[in-house]
């Protein structure tokens, strides 16, 4: 046994004999196993997204070498404030405000074997990062012209050849699927209208193509596309595509995105297996909004909970280390779907109005509730949290009492389980315990005694019942406004 309780590899002799009847002797060593190497820390939504991750992120990436996204596409909507100047991230980790983070946009390692001509509609579950190259370069320029955050980003983002490309008529049929749904059902899903479930459907039905596709032979992936295409204007003949037009457009990015250009596997493998190096992963949207996990259908059209960063970004399980749950001290959703501790209030309407609750990539007004511990108990199970951010606490500063759902019941009955079934969840009845509020000011608040006792008394009420501790609170916009507990 080596030192540190390792075990030696073996060395083996075996003997051979040969044509002329010589016995030789071969030598080989047993491959002893390797360290599993640097572990990555993930930052995940534990609700319906707008949850604050940016904000942890942020705080976390002023140490890290580099900040990964593993899923989503510009669907996703983050806002951070430094030095008062408010950046808003859509594709781009918002880690890479830091200038010493190499920021990573991950893709996964699809089949790229062909089968037959398949549609460009088959669906199945999906995820790594999804890009559409004019909104990509559209966002670094907004946030530059804002202020020095995101001065030389380019020299600092790393772009996975595997990240499947959206182009613009798959926007164009993410509009055209929403007006149909509407047409023929009375309602559509509220989708962003960014193409992310189009090119997540072309991916699994293998019509997609990859950043790679477009810097290898721009001829096949000129008829690549051409042939994508067409398909889409067969299914739905009102869409105008201009293939000529847009072709051109991407030529023209080649050369502008081919320095950013890895092989993402090689490029986190060597990353994980080098010198020590502080791996940070970005979620996009949250648990409730996984094509897998959450209030399907009306969700994301990829793995946002913790499976996604694995396949996502093309690593193994055993470097996932700690797992950050980010929840809002209530809860939001924007769109429509069920949402069992919604407040349709005056309520809800304060919530909205001092939490400024309005998406980022849609400008849509949040629906928002009460906190919802069953819905973020299901996260957990899923996503196995080591800890958790509280943000937005100081919202609640108004309240004289504050209302959190710990349980569900259908038909008066409880059920121990978050309800997979659309209509059920719709149905169901939320059971509310009822805390002190504390009627003060917490924005000031800097470390956890300086909050008001019944503010420390919900943050610790959350971390009984969920059974995870609570890292960090939030208490306003800025870095400094996020208390650190331990």
């Amino acid at each position: 046994m080596a030192s540190g309780g390792e075990t030696d590899p073996e060395t083996v002799m075996s003997t051979a004999e040969g044509k002329n009847g010589a016995v030789s002797a071969v030598a080989g060593s047993r491959v002893g196993s390797r360290s599993v190497g640097n572990k990555v820390t993930v930052v995940l939504g534990a609700q319906w997204g707008d949850e604050g991750k940016g904000k942890v992120v942020d705080l976390l990436a002023q140490d890290a070498d580099i900040v990964c996204r593993c899923q989503g596409g510009n669907n996703a909507g983050h806002t951070v404030v430094v030095d008062s100047v408010e950046y808003d991230f859509h594709l781009l980790p918002s880690g890479i405000i830091n200038p010493n983070v190499t920021a990573f946009i991950g893709g996964y390692p699809t089949d790229p074997v062909r089968r037959g001509d398949p549609a460009p509609w088959s669906w199945g579950p999906e995820t790594g990062v999804v890009i559409h190259l004019p909104g990509l370069f559209e966002e670094a320029e907004k946030n530059v012209s804002k202020g020095k955050g995101l001065e030389g980003w380019e020299s600092r983002l790393i772009i996975s050849d595997r990240a499947h490309i959206v182009f613009d008529f798959h926007q164009a049929v993410d509009g055209v699927q929403e007006q149909q749904r509407q047409q023929q059902a009375g309602k559509n899903l509220g989708t962003t209208k960014k193409g992310i479930g189009p090119v997540y459907s072309a991916k699994a039905a293998r019509s997609g193509l990859r950043i790679c596709d477009l810097l290898a032979d721009f001829q096949e992936f000129s008829e690549r596309f051409k042939v994508l295409a067409l398909q889409y204007k067969t299914m739905y003949p009102t869409l105008e595509i201009d293939i000529d037009g847009e072709l051109e457009r991407l030529k023209a990015y080649v050369q502008r995105i081919k320095p950013m250009v890895r092989d993402g596997v090689y490029f986190l493998y060597e990353a994980l297996h080098g010198p020590p190096k502080k791996i940070l992963v970005e979620g996009a949207n949250a648990a409730l909004l996984d094509i897998d996990f959450g209030t399907y259908p009306f969700v994301t059209s990829s793995n946002c909970t913790v499976g996604g960063v694995c396949t996502g970004l093309g690593m193994p399980p055993q470097n996932v280390g700690e797992v950050y749950g980010v929840v809002k001290a209530y809860t939001t959703r924007v769109g429509i779907g069920a949402f069992p501790s919604e407040q349709d209030n005056e309520i809800g309407e304060l919530l909205q109005n001092r939490g400024k609750e309005v998406g980022v990539t849609t400008g849509r007004k949040r629906r928002c509730g009460w906190l919802d511990l069953i819905l973020l108990k299901y996260a957990h199970m899923i996503n196995g949290f080591t800890a958790l951010a509280l943000t937005k606490l100081d919202i609640l500063d108004v309240f004289p009492e504050i209302k959190v759902g710990v349980a569900y019941k259908v038909n008066n009955e409880l059920i121990p389980h978050f309800p997979a079934n659309q209509e059920v969840l719709q149905k169901v009845e939320v059971q509310y315990e009822t805390l002190p509020g504390w009627n003060t000011d917490t924005s000031a608040a800097r470390t956890f005694q300086e909050l008001p006792e019944e503010a420390q008394k919900y943050v610790r009420y959350i971390e009984e019942h969920l059974q995870v501790p609570v890292k960090w609170i939030g208490v306003g916009k800025s870095r400094e406004s996020m208390i650190q507990l331990f």
